[in-house]
């Protein structure tokens, strides 16, 4: 089935995946094929493209859209997709659209995921996680002049998928070393997934109980991911749920976890002909282990269907250590995208490149400058995370940038906690397309820069060896960091301090 929409003048939609905001928008000159009836993709994904002149297409399952000459043609094969319209500007359409379609849940989401950096340990110990070294990494954080914030645990700390208990051969005294974790100022999260590690005691127990997903001649299901082979938990079944509650239940109350990274959960990583408790299809079992996380304060997700409107923290999927739209040039972009889809409380992925096998192929030939680039471009936007240790791989020179963008992000963070707190009950995002705030001054283009608000535009240095770059400023005047006045309606060439992303607040419109 399809239906087909004509574009209005000066017409641009953004929205549906996430990880290509870096191709968008899309506008009379597009032409792109998009198919969103699976998530094909390593990050969040909504049924909803919204557009710069007040109208919006939802749909409750995926579709197949096409965009030619000026024409947005959509194919469907369940619920049949609508057009809503009669709004004035992008920002009415995405209000009305969160309030009818993905209004914001009820529960929490940490404080400390913003008001200080996180620090996850995947890129300098991978696999290899261990008690000695997860202490020696927090205690370098500090010694270093960092804040604690929050530390992620990240995937290797158990001795297999679904046994979610401390490895004791890793970590002989897990109890004693969140409690002094706990004690340095950080709060604690560890990796988990939906997979199960085939031929164990856990798998024996979910297969025999039917909390597995299942193949149509009833054995077990088993995926092939980036870790291996695994079983899948079937997260439609209450058994289930219970059952996971009380692994992770464990962790929080013996050991004093605060919460959990939740990593996979990627549509394609289940069956199409899977056998489910609750006759699932592959979209809804991504969704429903979104929605598990939900339930705890302190959660990551990488790649969701669906899950606007959650109190989940949404980072970008991991990025390769370049400049182009696999690394630098997408974090902008694509993290607009994800707010104009109802995610915002969203993060850059960690600084310098969470892709690990990329930025271990980098590591004698860091480009240090990128690094330090992607500090300012996260320092912000709602949370700012780093893995790679940058007092490790960085020149002294280049780390002190490092911390000075830290602390611009300390100068803002009343503002930044103060547009969380709007975002848990509106919905609306942290961070803004230009056209978003500005509607109708030729903006809709724009996404190399971005409102943090609506009083604070924030226009980071993107590209390699740039000293300076091109602002659009809205109509208004506008003051930068060190008192400069500027009056907007043109397009200037600004340039920022080291380590600093270019800052402008708006004084009067």
């Amino acid at each position: 089935m399809n239906i087909t929409f004509q574009l209005l003048a000066n017409e641009y939609w953004y929205g549906g995946y996430s990880h290509y905001g870096w191709a968008q928008p899309w506008g009379v000159e597009s032409e792109i094929d998009m198919d969103m009836e699976i998530n094909s993709t390593v990050n969040q994904a909504m049924p909803i493209i919204v557009s710069t002149r007040g109208r919006y297409i939802w749909c409750e399952d995926g579709f197949h859209i096409h965009f030619k000459k000026g024409t947005l043609s959509i194919d469907y094969h369940k619920s049949e997709p609508k057009l809503f319209d009669g709004f004035n500007t992008l920002k009415e359409a995405y209000n009305h659209a969160c309030t009818k379609h993905f209004p914001v849940k009820s529960g929490s989401i940490g404080l400390e995921l913003f008001t200080a950096p996180q620090y996850n340990t995947w890129i300098e110990l991978t696999f290899y996680q261990n008690q000695k070294d997860v202490m020696k990494y927090a205690a370098s954080i500090t010694e270093h002049g960092l804040p604690s914030g929050v530390l992620m645990i990240d995937d290797g700390w158990s001795d297999y998928y679904g046994k979610w208990l401390f490895s004791k051969e890793k970590f002989p005294n897990p109890k004693q070393m969140i409690d002094e974790l706990h004690e340095q100022g950080f709060k604690v999260m560890l990796w988990v997934c939906p997979f199960i590690t085939p031929d164990t005691t856990e798998f024996r127990y979910l297969r025999d109980h039917n909390m597995l997903i299942s193949t149509p001649n009833g054995d077990s299901f088993i995926v092939k991911w980036w870790n291996g082979y695994s079983a899948v938990l079937d997260m439609s079944n209450p058994d289930t749920i219970q059952w996971l509650d009380q692994q992770l239940a464990a962790l929080i109350n013996e050991y004093g976890v605060d919460g959990f990274k939740f990593d996979a959960g990627d549509s394609p990583f289940y069956s199409e002909d899977m056998v489910t408790y609750g006759n699932t299809d592959q979209n809804t079992q991504s969704r429903l282990w979104a929605e598990y996380g939900s339930k705890y304060e302190y959660n990551e997700y990488r790649v969701t269907w669906k899950a606007a409107g959650l109190p989940l923290m949404q980072r970008l999927a991991d990025k390769n250590h370049s400049w182009d739209e696999h690394g630098i040039q997408s974090l902008i972009p694509n993290t607009l995208v994800q707010g104009i889809t109802g995610h915002p409380f969203v993060c850059t992925d960690m600084i310098g490149g969470g892709e690990y096998l990329n930025f271990h192929q980098n590591q004698h030939n860091l480009d240090e400058e990128l690094f330090v680039r992607h500090a300012e471009i996260a320092c912000l936007l709602p949370t700012m995370q780093f893995s790679a240790a940058p007092w490790r791989v960085l020149s002294p020179e280049n780390f002190e940038l490092i911390k000075k963008s830290v602390q611009i992000r300390n100068e803002y963070m009343t503002l930044i906690l103060q547009l969380v707190d709007h975002a848990k009950l509106s919905g609306e995002p942290i961070a803004r397309f230009m056209d978003y705030v500005f509607p109708n001054q030729g903006l809709e283009n724009i996404t190399d820069q971005f409102m943090l608000g609506n009083q604070v535009l924030v226009a980071p240095i993107l590209l390699k060896g740039s000293v300076d770059r091109l602002v659009k400023l809205p109509k208004g005047t506008w003051k930068d960091r060190h008192g400069h006045l500027l009056e907007g309606g043109v397009t200037v060439t600004l340039t920022p301090l080291a380590g600093e992303p270019i800052v402008l607040e708006l004084l009067q419109s």
